[in-house]
Formats: C-alpha cells, structure tokens, sequence
C-alpha cells in the first residue's frame, strides 16, 4: 500500500506551483479554429514543454505532423524513463481550446484566471489545460516522493477542439515512442465535486448538413404563397419527425440500452442542466441511459433569413446541421445511413432534401480489468468516498482510435470535471478542490502502477 499521507503532503505543497502554471496556459489563447491566431498554439505548446522540463523530463519534442491533408496542430511528446521492467504508462490531454465566445456570456475574462468561491473561471481551466497540470502535478508529487515508479510517456494534443484531424496518422507515425501498457486520458466528468468517477462508456457522432430545397428562386409571399410551403415550414416539418410525442429519437434503425448503474435524480439533472420551469424532460428510461447509451439528435445550425433582415419572401431552401450522438456499440457509418434514409422518406410535399459532407466518431465501452480497479482505488483515497462508473453522453472518438491502434494497452477515462464546470459554454470553471484531488488520484495510481 502506498503511504497516502506522505501523497496528500506532497501534493499539498507542490499544487501552488502547479495551480500558477496552469494560470499561465490559461492566459494564452491558444483556440484551435482556423479562425483564430494559429501562433498561440505554438505559445502554448512550448509553455507546456516548460512546465514538463520543470518536472525533470528532458526528452521533449513539439512536432507539426505533416500529412497530404495539410500540417497538424503543435502536439508536445515526451517522455521519462522508469525502473528497469516497470509498466510504461501513457498520460494523454490536450492544450487547444474552445474559442471564449460571445463576451456577454462570461462574468469574468475569459483567458484570465480568476478565482471565485472555490473556483478558477477561464477558458481551458477545465477542459482541458487541467488535465495537463493533473499529470504534470501527479509527476512532482511522486519525484519528490523518491521517483518514477514506472516508464511515462506524454501525449499533449493541440487539436482535439476541432476534432483531432492528424490523430490517426499522429499514433501510426509515432506508434513505437506511444506504445504504453496502460493509457490515461484525463478528460472527462465526475459525477460531482464530492464523487469522482471512472468513464466507462461514451456515445459515438454523426454530424450531417441537409438542405431542404422547394423553389428555384424566392417568390412574394403575398403573391404565391399557399400552394408551396416555404422551405423554412418544409425543414421545420422535417425535423419534427426525428423525434416522437415523448421526445424520444424516433429514427428507425438506431439502438439504445437502458443498463445505467447510476441514478441521476431528476431534480440534479434539472438544476446541472438549467432547464426551464414547466420545460418537461424528453424521452423514456432512465435519465442516465437517456444520457449515456440512448441516441440523441440536435439541431446545431441552421441557415435562415435573420428577423432584422426578413422580409415578405418566401425562402426557396434552407440548410440545418443535425449533430447526432449514438449508443456505445453503433457504427457510425451505419447510423448514418440510417439518418439519411429517414429524411428522404419523410420529405414533407415531395420537397427536395439533400445532404452536405457528414461527419463520423465512433463511440467507447471500456471492459472491465485490474487496472480499472487499480485506479477504482486511487479515486477511493482521493476522494475519501466510493467513485461512480459513468457514461457520458459527448464524443471523444479519439479514444476509439487510440484501443485500435494500441489493442493491448489498457485504457482508463478519468477528469477534472463536474456538472457545473460549463466547458464549451461562458463561464468555464475547475473546482480546486477537484484539481487537487485528481492530482493525488493519479500519483497513487502510477506508484501502484508501478507496484
């Protein structure tokens, strides 16, 4: 057994310095979008290899893979060798950010970190230049307590914002230096500041562009309309039958499960999520399996005459994004195929519906293993309670990628994040009592790792 006051000491009193280098990644806006200033992920990339040669690692490289679709986002690769026969373990997150948003949506700047009641406001607090300093701090703690227990590697991605585009290619270019026996990703939830816990699943993605097209040109809509619906109606009659009376997804050919082992009171789910009075919840079972192995179907976009700019016309075609998430277990492709037929069956009037580029990620499902309950332990002592197995119901499809690349490598799915941490939305926050926690959680998971 590991001492576990010798590693809540050490972490006490290295999380200052680990707490103001995380401060100093938040302050550089190192967003991924193409629209944004590309030279901050550089900034960015060589302040994380600072704070990793501040740990005693040396081996450090920041490669831009270069493949035919175009140059990669800085990635930062380093690596420390442990005791001779030791577990190599690799440590995964990623230093690119949402873009901040519209400014009206945050109470305080952004890209300053700014404490407020237990929390660090900022964009990328949480997610996920804390998953950074979680390894970064875990490193300190357990060189001070007399060094490496086993052989870690650090994948520190600059482009899991917009998807990981070079991620593939990124594992297969660089597999011998990746190669891990246990994979830690820290970028996940925890079911609250109070009770970590372990992802075990996650949904997959497709996203789809339709347009709905009925006119070949805009027509008065004194004149002509009432024969034709406008395509705004035609779309917004289509999208209605993606759902049933219950709001359940009623797309034939998607599967769901209902095997959640956690219970997600109504009440919490209300208060972490928002929702209006009087808004009534969609769907049937579980609100945990509603969450993590039901389909969920969303319109993210659509492209429509603004109410300042309409006029007395009718719109000829409209476009919408549908972002679908899927079960664990559901092919992406399949699912797809499955979306599409159900838009050109249900086509209102004999409208034209046609489709844009799709996007495809494929969904998680952890089987269970002794370094799952290794790191079930870990939490347990962290947290000084019992962790929960969650699912989530976002998409980290990279995940997929790095069991298919790695099929021997034991993955575990853990986080700096609670259900009032907002990543993605204004106001993005990391609780620091969760920071701290997840900082001890995982040393004593690589000092049992290492045992």
């Amino acid at each position: 057994m590991t001492d576990l006051a010798s590693f809540q000491s050490a972490v006490d009193e290295i999380l200052p310095t680990v707490r103001a280098e995380l401060e100093d990644l938040v302050r550089i806006p190192s967003v991924s979008s193409p629209a944004f200033d590309q030279t901050q992920l550089d900034r960015s990339a060589e302040r994380v290899a600072d704070i990793l040669r501040d740990c005693g690692i040396t081996d450090i490289d920041i490669i831009k893979l270069e493949t035919e679709s175009g140059t990669g986002r800085p990635a930062i690769l380093a690596h420390k060798a442990g005791p001779e026969g030791a577990p190599t373990v690799l440590l995964y997150a990623h230093h690119d950010v949402q873009p901040p948003g519209d400014r009206s949506t945050w109470d305080t700047e952004p890209f300053e970190p700014t404490e407020v009641n237990g929390r660090l406001y900022g964009r990328g607090t949480a997610d996920d230049k804390a998953g950074i300093l979680v390894h970064a701090g875990a490193l300190r703690v357990l060189e001070q307590l007399g060094g490496l227990p086993v052989s870690v590697t650090l994948f520190i991605e600059g482009e899991e914002e917009i998807g990981s585009p070079t991620f593939v290619d990124f594992l297969n270019a660089h597999r011998d230096r990746l190669e891990a026996d246990v994979i830690v990703v820290t970028d996940s939830n925890n079911w609250t500041v109070d009770v970590p816990s372990l992802t075990t699943s996650l949904r997959g993605i497709v996203g789809l562009e339709v347009t709905v097209d009925v006119l070949d040109h805009a027509l008065h809509s004194g004149m002509y309309g009432g024969p034709v619906l406008d395509a705004v109606m035609i779309a917004s009659r289509l999208i209605a039958t993606l759902h049933d009376d219950t709001g359940a997804v009623a797309v034939e050919g998607l599967t769901g499960y209902d095997d959640a082992q956690a219970n997600y009171p109504e009440e919490q789910l209300r208060a972490d999520m928002g929702v209006l009075d009087g808004v009534e919840l969609a769907g049937t079972g579980s609100l945990a399996s509603r969450l993590w192995t039901k389909p969920a179907l969303s319109v993210i976009g659509m492209d429509v005459t603004s109410v300042e700019k309409s006029s007395n016309t009718m719109i000829p075609s409209c476009r919408f994004q549908l972002s679908l998430r899927i079960a664990p277990g559901q092919e992406p492709a399949e699912a797809l195929e499955h979306l599409k037929k159900h838009l050109e069956n249900n086509a209102p009037f004999g409208a034209h519906v046609s489709f844009g580029a799709g996007e495809l990620g494929p969904s998680f499902q952890a089987t269970n293993n002794d370094v799952m309950d290794l790191a079930r332990g870990a939490l347990r002592d962290a947290w000084g309670t019992e962790p929960v197995d969650i699912g989530v119901g976002g998409s980290i499809p990279f995940i997929s990628d790095l069991a298919k690349v790695f099929p021997d490598a034991k993955i575990l799915v853990t986080g700096i994040e609670d259900p009032d941490t907002r990543a993605h939305s204004g106001n993005e926050s990391l609780h620091l009592g969760t920071f701290r926690n997840a900082i001890l959680a995982e040393a004593l998971l690589l000092a049992r790792l290492g045992k």
